[in-house]
């Protein structure tokens, strides 16, 4: 700055009067807060002697006694008997660790973020168990539970601690390890949340024996979307274990969320950007279209199923901008196939005044990312790219060659 050295943090010196007035004026603040949560990987977390989730609580403090209040997804429960139980003993075994109140149960899938009253009734029950800023929210569920208990914990006395506990596929490759929460509001996915880290994540591998055939491979569309933009060796990794992947080999599936784990906190910490304070935003490879299709079908698509198609439809777009070679593309379109996908839903061709309709996803993109649009595409595989323009013709190409490559004559 013209005329004057160094300011101490935050404060402003005058000692040059050629100053503009308005940098004159101005006191400057800065700081930085360090951000680091643990990832833990174990198998049944609940058992008698499993260790991480006790230490996920506790790490910072550990000889006090901490304050714990229980959160999980209705689809969880219902899919493990006696889960209830398993929990109440867990708490009950360990004197480091108390339980405020009753086990919350939350509606699972998009219902958990789909309506405010789901974050007015966590509050009220946080108020009336009486949680200070050091208790412990614990969350297990899938990503929309994680998502709206994250949004609810983080405005709450401005900031519980959260430690998750994704259950399903999706939430323990992706979903559930980030900084984002959020609520579907309005007609648009994830229009109002927060970025706020969690306090821990613990993945349970013992979860993922309790999901339906769908959910599991619906959770294996961010593992191919991360290996795209990522790593090529994993990408290739994906396509040598697409039978063992499609049959749902338990240790397959384990080693594919543990590799999509890493590639997507590597990115997390690494990018420069966690916050999403630009407009880049790599990790969002084909959910410009997939977030419109899940909105468009009401939900009958599962987030991962809907991300499959666009993972499917960028790729080929990424051919017909001359960017990925085509013999790429069509790579892409037979892991996901491989896996189990269906990569057309009638959703993807309906039209609006002569328009795809799906288009709009551009827009609704374009909003949620500050007003600039910026898509990330492919360059290779395992090497994504950034563009700020998708021409019609090019999308309306893409559409129709998926559809084909779906439905051969």
């Amino acid at each position: 700055m013209k005329g004057t050295s160094e300011a101490p943090l935050g404060l402003l010196r005058l000692v040059d009067s050629s100053l503009d007035p308005l940098e004159a004026a101005t006191v400057r603040q800065r700081f930085s807060v360090p951000v680091e949560y643990p990832v833990l990987f174990e198998r049944d977390s609940l058992a008698p002697g499993a260790q991480a989730l006790e230490w996920a609580i506790t790490r910072l403090e550990p000889e006090q006694t901490h304050r714990v209040f229980v959160v999980c997804d209705a689809g969880l429960m219902a899919a493990s008997p006696g889960l209830a139980v398993r929990i109440e003993a867990y708490f009950a075994a360990r004197s480091r660790l108390a339980v405020s109140a009753p086990l919350e149960v939350l509606p699972g899938g998009e219902a958990a973020k789909a309506d405010f009253a789901v974050v007015s009734r966590l509050h009220q029950a946080w108020l009336g168990a009486a949680l200070d800023r050091h208790s412990v929210v614990v969350a297990l569920g899938g990503g929309a539970v994680l998502d709206a208990v994250g949004f609810a914990a983080a405005t709450f006395h401005r900031g519980l601690r959260l430690v998750r506990v994704p259950t399903t596929v999706l939430g323990q490759n992706d979903a559930g390890l980030g900084v984002k929460n959020g609520l579907n509001a309005y007609g648009q996915k994830n229009l109002v949340g927060t970025f706020a880290p969690p306090f821990a994540v613990v993945c349970d591998s013992a979860f993922l024996a309790t999901l339906e055939p769908r959910d599991v491979r619906a959770g294996m569309a961010e593992a191919v979307k991360v290996a795209l933009i990522r790593d090529r060796g994993f990408f290739e990794w994906l396509e040598a274990e697409a039978p063992a992947l499609a049959r749902f080999a338990p240790e397959a599936v384990e080693e594919l969320v543990r590799r999509a784990a890493e590639l997507h906190l590597g990115h997390i910490a690494k990018s420069g950007d966690p916050f999403e304070s630009g407009s880049a935003r790599p990790l969002d490879f084909g959910h410009w279209a997939a977030h419109k299709l899940e909105l468009m079908t009401h939900h009958e698509l599962r987030h991962g199923e809907a991300v499959a198609i666009g993972l499917g439809l960028d790729s080929l777009l990424s051919a017909e901008l001359g960017m990925l070679p085509r013999a790429s593309a069509l790579r892409v379109v037979a892991l996901l196939r491989s896996l189990g996908f269906a990569l057309f839903h009638p959703a993807l061709a309906t039209r609006a005044s002569g328009r795809l309709a799906v288009l709009d996803g551009l827009e609704d993109f374009r909003q949620h990312m500050g007003g600039k649009l910026t898509v990330p595409m492919l360059q290779d595989l395992g090497q994504g790219r950034e563009v700020d323009a998708l021409p019609t013709g090019a999308v309306e190409r893409a559409v129709s060659e998926l559809e084909r490559l779906e439905s051969p004559a």
